[in-house]
């Protein structure tokens, strides 16, 4: 205990000796920035102050941070530009398929998670898939990616999301409309894939979503942990979150909390499913912990890391894709009516070939991530020294981000009309008059990321978010609220984007169909 108190000690006197003069330094620099930045009409690149770099431009990005890197990116040559971070690290930030290619595929090993990454989220995700590097990563990889593969988990997710659809958002849909309430949808569609991705995880229900809309503990304290997490990131110097840890104060304190719900819970659903198998050793294996502890990988903290790793792509991905979706729809009403027609042809539950079937939906759900990805931005480290295809020179230990959300704006790629949503963007028209999708590679367009690390779960999520289009267009127009109306909500990110302030909808009776 004495030996703790005195490494604190000598810890924050470091810190403040370390930290005053930057702290003057701001003081006085942040006034001169601010009038400049007045002045300013059109996007620059920041200046580079000693000590700080770019620090001050960063932090006064404030939440527009994604969108500010995104015009800078947009307004560089070959779309690739260095950011100075404070005490002379470096970072490059990438909006050029050749640098996506190059860091995902070409030269895979030399980009990794690394260690400012990996023990950023390590509370959290522990050594699980999506924090993880090497033969961790490959062996995590290989497993999952047999069990992806498999037709019996296609079924179990198909059985799960039509469940979750017909017996609770359709009712809640339903019953909004009926009592004409509004709903806050993003916090609706978070709450059908939570329930959604538990089932399919753990063969747990949480009842996220329910008539009652009550809070669920795991999924607070789940939340929680994503949000502190992520924004450890923003920190100038890891050294002051990690300081906040060591003292457990402030927000490091509520991280700790929350990652001890998670896990506490997540491990007690474990310990059930073992414990559940070994008496029925028959037990149907369906969702993945059944398949990891059937296939006899039984380490508990190993298949808690990598089923609360799972959860995190679920659950957030699909829910902000849908979100954005949904509200680009109601901005276009000529799409909705071509994805209503499409709906109309299949089945009242379109089965999985249908599903697939539906190429305009698809195209409108690609088109929508485009403009507003699930994940904004993914960073890797560099092993070694490197040099990018347009010329950048990377240092060893040097972060490269490939930009996702400045990707879908850039004209190079996606035409003058890249601010429209148009999902005919990625149609052609065959000789029987239907359409047929055109799919861009996964370097031009990498949402789903791209080379060796490509998400498992890719198919998964667009049945999923296919499969509830459907249900829901068919009997129901979701419209923004009268507040709201007119007025664009703000794309914000933590590991995964959102809609700042939620997204607040009547939900109406679909009284007419279309003639076709």
């Amino acid at each position: 205990m004495i030996e703790l108190f005195l490494n604190l000690q000598l810890l924050a006197s470091f810190l403040l000796f370390f930290t005053l003069p930057i702290l003057v330094f701001f003081f006085f620099s942040n006034t001169q920035y601010l009038k400049n930045k007045e002045a300013q009409q059109t996007p620059t690149h920041p200046k580079a102050y000693p000590l700080i770099g770019s620090y001050l431009a960063l932090q006064n990005s404030g939440n527009r941070r994604i969108q500010w890197l995104s015009d800078l990116v947009i307004i560089s040559p070959a779309a690739t530009f260095t950011l100075h971070r404070p005490l002379g690290r470096r970072q490059v930030f990438s909006g050029n398929p050749a640098t996506v290619e190059h860091i995902l595929k070409t030269h895979f090993s030399n980009y990794v998670k690394g260690s400012t990454f990996i023990n950023t989220l390590s509370d959290f995700l522990g050594t699980g898939i999506f924090n993880a590097d090497g033969d961790t990563w490959k062996f995590q990889r290989q497993v999952a990616s047999h069990e992806f593969n498999t037709k019996s988990l296609r079924k179990f997710v198909e059985h799960v999301v039509d469940t979750e659809l017909s017996a609770r958002l359709l009712p809640t849909l339903a019953s909004a409309a009926q009592e004409e309430k509004t709903l806050d949808f993003q916090d609706i569609l978070q709450r059908f894939a939570f329930d959604n991705i538990c089932k399919i995880a753990f063969g747990f229900d949480p009842e996220y979503l329910t008539p009652s809309l009550e809070q669920s503990k795991f999924a607070l304290a789940y939340e929680e942990a994503t949000e502190i997490s992520s924004k450890r990131f923003r920190e100038p110097f890891p050294l002051i979150w990690k300081l906040k840890r060591a003292l457990n104060i402030g927000s490091e304190k509520r991280l700790r909390m929350a990652v001890k719900e998670v896990h506490q819970y997540a491990k007690s659903l474990v310990i059930e499913k073992k414990k559940e198998l070994k008496k029925n050793a028959s037990l149907e294996s369906v969702d993945m912990l059944s398949r990891f502890l059937s296939s006899g990988h039984s380490d508990e903290d190993f298949v808690t890391d990598i089923v609360i790793s799972f959860i995190l792509a679920g659950k957030d991905t699909t829910s902000a894709a849908l979100t954005w979706f949904f509200w680009l729809l109601s901005k276009n009403p000529h799409v909705e009516k071509e994805i209503v027609k499409e709906i109309m042809e299949k089945s009242e539950a379109p089965v999985y070939d249908e599903v697939k079937e539906m190429v305009y939906t698809h195209a409108a759900l690609c088109e929508s991530m485009r403009l507003y990805p699930p994940v904004p931005m993914d960073t890797k480290e560099a092993v070694n020294d490197d040099v990018l295809p347009d010329g950048t020179v990377v240092k060893k230990g040097m972060m490269v981000t490939y930009h996702v959300y400045a990707m879908g704006r850039l004209e190079s790629i996606w035409g003058a009309d890249w601010a429209e949503f148009k999902p005919e963007r990625w149609l052609e028209k065959v000789d029987s008059g239907k359409w047929k999708f055109v799919g861009r590679d996964s370097f031009t367009y990498p949402v789903f990321q791209a080379g060796p690390r490509i998400c498992l779960g890719k198919e998964m999520a667009f049945m999923q978010m296919k499969r509830l289009v459907a249900g829901v267009l068919r009997r129901f127009m979701v419209v923004p609220a009268a507040a709201t109306e007119g007025v664009d909500p703000h794309y914000i990110g933590f590991l995964t984007s959102q809609m700042e302030g939620g997204f607040p909808v009547n939900i109406h009776h679909r009284e007419i169909s279309y003639s076709y």
